[in-house]
């Protein structure tokens, strides 16, 4: 079988969509294929972001991740939008699912770590659901 691929959306690729997509890699990379883009590039990541994944989940996001544009990916099966309060990128797929996330972008390392184990419940709810095929059109 082959393993769905799951792109993690938002503008610019370089904070939550990031968390996302080394999350996923982390801890759903047995089930499903992980990448992470956005509509506008950034120089570089989130160094925030960079810095709570790698106290809390000991991933350095330096070393493999950097800003994407929705080109940049292969063709995807789901696709999940962080939330983006505005118009979220659209990147066709067979499923679609928003989940809402604020931007912690300028804030306290408390919301960072907020977010990102938010993301880490969403991501294992998401292999769950892939597992257990409650994601119509995947698998």
């Amino acid at each position: 079988m082959n393993k769905p691929k799951v792109a993690f959306i938002c503008v610019h690729n370089s904070c939550r969509s990031q968390m996302a997509e080394a999350l996923g890699k982390l801890f759903a990379g047995d089930v499903f294929e992980s990448y992470s883009a956005g509509t506008e590039l950034k120089d570089q990541i989130n160094q925030d972001a960079v810095r709570i994944i790698k106290d809390l989940y000991g991933v350095d996001m330096n070393e493999n991740h950097r800003s994407k544009l929705l080109t940049d990916i292969p063709e995807v099966d789901i696709v999940v939008k962080m939330g983006c309060n505005v118009v979220c990128p659209f990147l066709p797929a067979k499923h679609i699912e928003d989940w809402g996330l604020d931007d912690p972008t300028g804030k306290s390392d408390e919301e960072f770590i907020k977010i990102a184990t938010t993301i880490k419940e969403k991501v294992e709810d998401l292999k769950n659901r892939i597992l257990n095929n409650e994601i119509e059109g995947v698998n």
